[in-house]
């Protein structure tokens, strides 16, 4: 179970659902119980916005007694309260000033926290509800150092959880068998793309394989291999070889799909995609 906080409403008039801490929870509780009424209800009181009109009674959540009557705190009396928390407790900035903290000052701490500890900018954008994702980004308060220390952070954390002998220092075989798998790809058509330390499981036949990427200066063999498949073809199908002709059918139907990869390819690099330049005949005014 985990403690959610649900915001309504917001300032874009949209219900927010926050994940909070089992801390931030208890104090929220706390609250909650204190400005509850004697029937157990939070008492509805009246706010005055920034647009300069009155929103009709709710139960806001930071609210106090003033001379018998309900109130909700202003931004002034939050401040200032604020500011006593940080006199009392001392709280300096590096040249021994007392910090100067501003209520909404605790919205980019808390998206540069969540980033910097792992949390994806979108749904940092989500939770404050912004509607441009470079706003979330201005919010959070990211320098350069501080991004570089997250990330090998964030690559510590990743390498604890996989296991110490994928980090250690190959071997002098190892490398050498890393490198021969590259010479034991090469084929008379081109290259296989088959992963390392995988063995063919097609039989070496490579003209049915989707794996072999044919070296374009190959195509003449590829042509001949297309030739002798058509000529054994048709003898199979004299001879009334019927699975012969199946088989070499399929053979046939693979060497001419690479071939149409090839031209594919070849069409691909050929062709002239106009960009809608003038040329200078177009630009040059005529003269005599």
């Amino acid at each position: 179970m985990v403690p959610l906080l649900q915001i309504a409403p917001s300032k874009t008039d949209e219900e927010r659902v926050l994940l909070v801490t089992p801390e931030l929870a208890d104090v929220l509780s706390a609250i909650v119980c204190r400005i509850r009424g004697t029937n157990g209800v939070v008492t509805l009181v009246v706010s005055y916005e920034a647009e300069r009109v009155w929103n009709p009674p709710m139960p806001l959540l930071f609210q106090w007694r003033v001379n018998g009557e309900e109130h909700i705190l202003s931004v002034n009396t939050i401040r200032k309260a604020l500011n006593e928390v940080i006199d009392a407790a001392q709280l300096t900035d590096a040249a021994g000033e007392l910090l100067d903290y501003q209520p909404h000052d605790f919205r980019r701490m808390f998206i540069t926290d969540a980033i910097m500890n792992g949390l994806p900018p979108h749904i940092a954008q989500v939770i404050a509800s912004h509607d441009d994702i470079n706003t979330t980004m201005h919010y959070n308060a990211v320098y350069p150092s501080a991004a570089i220390a997250a990330h090998q952070a964030f690559i510590a954390r990743r390498r604890s959880l996989r296991p110490g002998e994928e980090y250690r220092v190959p071997t002098s075989e190892e490398w050498d068998a890393f490198l021969g798998h590259f010479e034991r790809r090469k084929l008379s058509l081109g290259t296989c793309g088959r992963s390392f330390g995988s063995e063919c499981v097609h039989e070496h036949a490579c003209v049915r394989c989707a794996m072999p990427r044919v070296d374009p200066h190959e195509r003449p063999r590829l042509d001949e291999i297309r030739i002798n498949l058509m000529v054994r073809i048709a003898e199979a199908e004299c001879e009334g070889w019927l699975g012969e002709v199946g088989g070499l059918s399929v053979s046939l139907a693979a060497a001419e799909d690479k071939l149409a990869q090839l031209d594919a390819e070849l069409a691909r690099r050929t062709t002239v995609v106009h960009l809608g330049l003038p040329t200078f005949a177009q630009i040059a005014t005529g003269t005599s």
